[in-house]
């Protein structure tokens, strides 16, 4: 680069305007995604331990909500640059004040046992193991549990596209407490197989929040396993909105899948980061050269454009429940996949 090439470049950045010419990775060539950010795998006895631990150095009053996030070391907030996961504690006995936020949100149930409900839009949804209860865009929301028992939940949400969005809205309410509206499976007789010419929910919220129950999710992915199994993921069952058939949220998918004894998967990779947690058995994943063997509790992270295969090697089908940022990728036209035959 002669002197004077070099003397304008840096009188471009000494003014703030960049020259094309100057842009790591421009269109001039080809090019694929690299993730930022490597595979990760976080053991659940350390994040159960930690949620314990929190429990004894901060109170209700100053956690508001007692969460500790997978957050991942090769990024500045976040488990994937669009997605937040992580655990939520509400001992026994205790209250979550009700707020609401511009993030959607996804509560998986990993201890409990129905005592203790999530509030959302004046409904009650009890919180049993396995269950999977949403909470949309712009909906009131609080964690109640009476009763003798801790309940434990996975969050998943889209805090860092938020953050980096900077479109961040956040509300309390005016209340200890929102005030029970609708009777207990109101949404279940709304938006079920049967339901209603026309369904009633509340206008709040950007779409009504909804629970699927885990006796209904565990009988559907068990009936499902009786067909051929798909060359890549075995047997998958998707949370579909209940609504429009689609994405469970419009920002986050979900999905629960089951990989049965002696299944060795091939391997795909697509433009959605996808973050897997360990419902029950044991078995394990490649994600690209990085090798991780799992077991149940253990949440991992597939990052975007990464080959990545799961294999069950043991004699018990193994079940991953998972979240990713699919239905964003879609809507901006940015999905891709592809498979290996």
């Amino acid at each position: 680069m002669s002197k004077d090439r070099d003397a304008f470049d840096r009188r471009l950045k000494a003014e703030d305007l960049l020259g094309y010419w100057m842009i790591p990775g421009r269109s001039d060539g080809y090019r694929e995604p690299q993730p930022r950010y490597a595979p990760k795998l976080w053991g659940w006895q350390s994040l159960r331990g930690a949620l314990d631990e929190a429990a004894l150095h901060i109170t209700k009053e100053e956690a508001h909500r007692r969460f500790i996030g997978l957050q991942h070391p090769d990024l500045e907030v976040g488990t994937t640059p669009n997605l937040m996961l992580g655990a939520q504690l509400i001992q026994a006995g205790e209250t979550a004040p009700p707020h609401r936020h511009t993030m959607d949100a996804v509560r998986f149930v990993v201890e409990g046992d129905g005592g203790a409900c999530t509030v959302v839009e004046g409904e009650r949804f009890a919180m049993r193991r396995g269950d999977l209860i949403t909470t949309p865009n712009w909906s009131w929301h609080d964690h109640v549990n009476e009763s003798a028992r801790d309940t434990v939940w996975l969050d998943g949400a889209v805090a860092p596209l938020i953050m980096h969005f900077g479109i961040g809205f956040a509300e309390p309410y005016q209340q200890e407490h929102q005030a029970v509206s609708a009777r207990d499976g109101w949404s279940s007789l709304q938006f079920g197989p049967l339901q209603p010419r026309h369904p009633v929910y509340s206008q709040t919220a950007r779409r009504p929040p909804y629970r699927y129950a885990w006796e209904d999710a565990s009988r559907a992915l068990t009936r499902l396993a009786e067909a051929p199994p798909d060359m890549h993921d075995d047997t998958v069952l998707h949370y579909a909105d209940p609504v429009s058939g689609g994405p469970t949220l419009g920002t986050v998918d979900c999905e629960l899948q089951q990989l049965r004894p002696g299944f060795a998967g091939r391997a795909h990779r697509h433009t959605h980061a996808t973050v897997y947690h360990v419902v029950a058995g044991k078995g394990t994943s490649w994600v690209g050269e990085t090798r991780f063997d799992w077991q149940m509790g253990d949440s991992f992270v597939v990052p975007v454009w990464s080959w990545h295969r799961h294999a069950n090697q043991g004699a018990e089908p193994a079940i991953l429940f998972s979240v990713s940022d699919k239905p964003v990728m879609r809507s901006m036209g940015f999905d891709r996949e592809e498979m290996q035959g």
